[in-house]
């Protein structure tokens, strides 16, 4: 299917569409439009809402959508149904793509980005509210979100990641940096950071966990069955005490280094 697709108002109808959606398309497009002119049109509206259904029930294109030069626009939507490819730096107010969304430079949005396949940036990736992938996140710099961040692979970034809320991934985690989440921080296979873990909530994964510094959690730190936690490996061993701290209620029963410090209230022993 291309965005040349034509949706009229039976065809709404038939997908379920609610009375408002219906009246506002067709004072919009009376003789009905094409699929992304119709996503162009909610984009310089800012309906996200009509926006995000038509995502969920029309699907995405084949289609190709290039940016050549920066896209500097504080206020500009961009909703697109298929491809999008920007040659250097982008920063609007939110993004959201029905395939992937790659970038030369940084990705930045003053609200949130979202793409139904994976998002790439050379530089770094940047919402003020959250990031979502069906695929794949990555960053060749950091990767920050003020909610959450989530996606269906692998989130990786050359610098850190951090999370207003907490992060989520099918697959692994890895940051050059340090991984940062408000809530909990939850991966299908390892979590791997060149410095600290922290989360507010509990940190989870498939497999094992290593930090190049300390591991901080509020609600448990969890590798998987058969596998361990690793803190410390940037450090020496003599340092443990002051920078591979780990900390939570409990003692992870498979932690095979660093510096075990029970959080506050805890019944737990240092070790």
């Amino acid at each position: 299917m291309n965005g040349t697709f034509r949706i009229t108002l039976a065809y709404l109808k038939e997908l379920g569409a609610c009375r408002d959606g219906q009246r506002a398309f067709q004072k919009a497009f009376p003789d009905g439009g094409e699929y992304q002119e119709v996503l162009d049109r909610c984009a310089e509206e800012g309906r996200l809402d009509f926006a995000g259904w038509l995502f969920s029930h029309v699907g995405p294109t084949k289609d190709v959508r290039t940016f050549s030069e920066d896209i500097i626009e504080p206020d500009k939507n961009i909703f697109f149904a298929g491809w999008l490819e920007f040659s250097g730096s982008v920063s609007v107010k939110r993004i959201q793509a029905g395939f992937g969304i790659e970038a030369g430079k940084g990705i930045k949005a003053s609200e949130g980005i979202q793409a139904g396949d994976g998002i790439q940036a050379g530089w770094g990736i940047k919402a003020g509210f959250g990031i979502k992938a069906g695929f794949g996140i990555e960053a060749g710099e950091g990767i920050q979100a003020g909610e959450g961040i989530q996606a269906g692979f692998g989130i990786e970034a050359g610098f850190g990641i951090e999370a207003g809320e907490g992060f989520e991934a099918g697959l692994g985690i890895q940051a050059g940096k340090g991984i940062q989440a408000g809530w909990g921080i939850q991966a299908g296979w390892g979590i791997e950071a060149g410095w600290g873990i922290e989360a507010g909530w509990g940190i989870e994964a498939g497999k094992g966990i290593q930090a190049g510094k300390g591991i901080q959690a509020g609600e448990g730190i969890q590798a998987g069955w058969g596998y361990c936690v690793f803190a410390g490996l940037s450090v020496p061993m003599s340092s443990w005490e002051s920078l591979a701290v780990v900390t939570d209620k409990s003692k992870p029963n498979n932690l095979v280094s660093g510096f075990w410090k029970p959080s506050e209230g805890s019944d737990e022993k240092t070790q």
